[in-house]
């Protein structure tokens, strides 16, 4: 009985339903909303949408504006602290440097060089000129000097350039060097020359002083010696040091000039002696040389041998 009783009342309810769907269209449409009510709310809801992303936007873009300002404040914290540490290092390093300059031992600049000043006495092997020939003329051996002391004596000076102080590493503590020198010497001053007596002769006997003054009157006989020597010093370093001139060349120019006019012959020398360092960088030194040429400057013979002292500066 409930059943059928539930049954009427639903059948009912949905005719009562229908039909007023049916018959009252104007109620149902004035039931729904208008679209001017709805298009205000979805405005409002894509605004509020929208809001929403752009808050979310700015709160990220805040977000990442804060952690670059974190990274900035980092990075110049970084950066500081580098540079005050590389700073600091750099003054260690300098004030070690410092250190070990202020610490180590002075080193002088090694002065192998030396200019030297000599001088001493110079003996020839023949006398140079001669009035013993045709009527004491000098005609045949050296017609224009008369003959005079083989002595004289020389001044000159020479620079040693050293090269090695090993003997090119086959001897420790010997020097090899080269020694250009110079030297003039002069063996007769105010000499009569062989012009001179022919021209007394010529004019008068015994000669006319008066006539022998419009003749050549006097010669100064000099030289003059250019050289160029291997020189090997040993013990290198000390104090005294002895050397040796195996063999070097000589340039002599002579004057007056030979018979022949000549003036230039070239020869050979071989010499020893020692230096002392007297004070720091100034030597005294003796040497000894022998002066040979392989024959005479059409007779004017060169040979010789000099005897001297000398005082030398280091550089």
């Amino acid at each position: 009985m409930i059943k059928k009783t539930t049954k009427a009342l639903g059948i009912a309810t949905a005719t009562l339903t229908l039909a007023g769907a049916m018959l009252s269209p104007q109620t149902q449409a004035g039931a729904m909303l208008s679209p001017q009510a709805v298009a205000p709310t979805q405005a409002e809801r894509v605004a509020n949408a929208v809001a929403k992303k752009t808050e979310a936007l700015q709160a990220q873009v805040n977000q990442m504006a804060t952690m670059m300002e974190a990274m900035q404040e980092e990075l110049g914290r970084v950066k500081a602290a580098t540079g005050a540490g590389t700073t600091t290092a750099k003054v260690q390093e300098l004030d070690q440097w410092m250190a070990s300059v202020k610490n180590a031992p002075m080193h002088r600049a090694v002065k192998d060089h030396k200019f030297s000043v000599r001088g001493g006495w110079m003996h020839m092997n023949d006398n140079r000129g001669s009035t013993a020939t045709v009527a004491g003329t000098g005609f045949g051996k050296d017609f224009l000097t008369s003959e005079v002391d083989q002595d004289a004596f020389y001044y000159g000076g020479a620079i040693d350039f050293n090269m090695n102080n090993d003997l090119f590493g086959l001897m420790d503590g010997t020097s090899f060097g080269i020694e250009l020198g110079i030297e003039y010497s002069e063996l007769g001053d105010r000499e009569t020359s062989g012009l001179e007596i022919v021209g007394g002769l010529a004019a008068s006997d015994p000669p006319d002083p008066v006539t022998l003054k419009r003749v050549q009157k006097t010669v100064t006989v000099n030289m003059l010696r250019v050289s160029a020597a291997p020189k090997i010093t040993f013990m290198h370093g000390s104090k005294l040091r002895p050397w040796i001139i195996p063999l070097g060349i000589d340039f002599n120019i002579i004057s007056p000039p030979s018979d022949a006019v000549t003036v230039l012959n070239s020869g050979m020398q071989f010499g020893t002696g020692a230096t002392y360092e007297v004070f720091d960088g100034i030597f005294a030194g003796v040497d000894g040389r022998y002066h040979w040429t392989p024959d005479d400057i059409d007779g004017v013979d060169t040979d010789g041998f000099t005897l001297g002292g000398s005082v030398g500066f280091a550089f």
